[in-house]
């Protein structure tokens, strides 16, 4: 099925079909195609970025056979509970197919992170690594992800806001109160795409500029940054996850939440508790390092070993 979309403020129209090609005689959708592109991106990144946190490059690949499959499955799970309903048969019952086909959707990001988070502290504290210089890096994983696979949303035609008569307004056509009709909404899965690439490019700057004052600090600018935006943008929605049956739209709750605590952390860290750059692990690996490839001195016990050899 085609569908079009138009921007008609600014004389774009596009004519959007979901499948992107058939794999023997199985649809593969263009959500999915744009989500796997997000996560290679995610990877390639964090992949070159390890190092200057004090984490090796291959650490990275070993997390991501734990973190990607409980990702996902976190993911659907957060989305599933929150919307049930979707998941009947007539009579009443789950239907475990439908519980399984992420093909087309149903990926709630809080989900992902939060999964993805439980499995990060999990393996660091195994492979006894520090967490907060892993997760420094793993944030900009989430970002670009996040940042690209917005844009499955658009070519499904879903995380839209409400009506707007903005130069930018989306015009589609949408199954309204049990009829299809035209409508013109705030692009929202645009404004959180342009989002997290603002946010990625403003915490890559604070790395490579050396701003990065403590371990964590990314992760909890992420969390600032990100939770505040969704919390703004997810207001503007009207396909929001509620809790439950009350009005609380969940992630518009979770990312004031996460915001105001990350706002905390940030607040102490760099303004009340100092920390200098000895502190940092990338720094602490780089003189483990050089410790343990320096020379050892001689000592005098050396020394008498040595002669008597000589002698003999």
């Amino acid at each position: 099925m085609t569908r079009t979309v138009a921007f008609p403020g600014l004389g774009l129209e596009f004519h959007l079909n979901r499948v992107a090609f058939e794999l023997f005689g199985l649809p593969i959708y263009w959500y999915g195609v744009i989500i796997a592109a997000g996560f290679l991106l995610a990877v390639l990144f964090c992949y070159k970025m390890a190092p200057r946190f004090g984490v090796k490059s291959d650490d990275i690949i070993d997390l991501l056979f734990f973190a990607v499959p409980l990702a996902i499955v976190g993911a659907r799970l957060y989305y599933i509970v929150f919307y049930l309903d979707l998941f009947r048969n007539a009579g009443g019952s789950l239907d475990l197919g439908k519980m399984l086909d992420i093909r087309d959707g149903g990926l709630a990001i809080y989900g992902g992170v939060i999964a993805a988070t439980l499995t990060l502290i999990v393996f660091c504290k195994v492979k006894k690594l520090n967490f907060f210089a892993f997760a420094d890096v793993g944030v900009f994983g989430l970002l670009i992800g996040q940042c690209v696979g917005r844009w499955g949303n658009f070519v499904n035609v879903e995380a839209y806001g409400g009506p707007t008569d903005l130069p930018w307004r989306m015009g589609i056509d949408a199954y309204v109160n049990g009829a299809w009709q035209y409508m013109e909404v705030h692009p929202t899965f645009f404004y959180e795409s342009a989002w997290n690439l603002l946010g990625f490019l403003l915490l890559l700057v604070v790395v490579l500029r050396g701003k990065r004052k403590f371990d964590g600090q990314i992760m909890w600018g992420y969390f600032l940054w990100y939770g505040f935006g969704r919390g703004m943008i997810e207001g503007l929605r009207t396909d929001s996850l509620y809790f439950f049956h009350t009005p609380i739209r969940i992630s518009q709750l979770l990312g004031f939440a996460s915001a105001l605590v990350a706002a905390g952390f940030l607040i102490y860290h760099l303004v009340i508790q100092k920390h200098t750059p000895e502190e940092l692990y990338v720094n602490r690996m780089k003189r483990k390092a050089e410790g343990a490839e320096a020379p050892r001195p001689q000592t005098f016990h050396d020394e008498e070993e040595q002669h008597g050899s000589d002698s003999d």
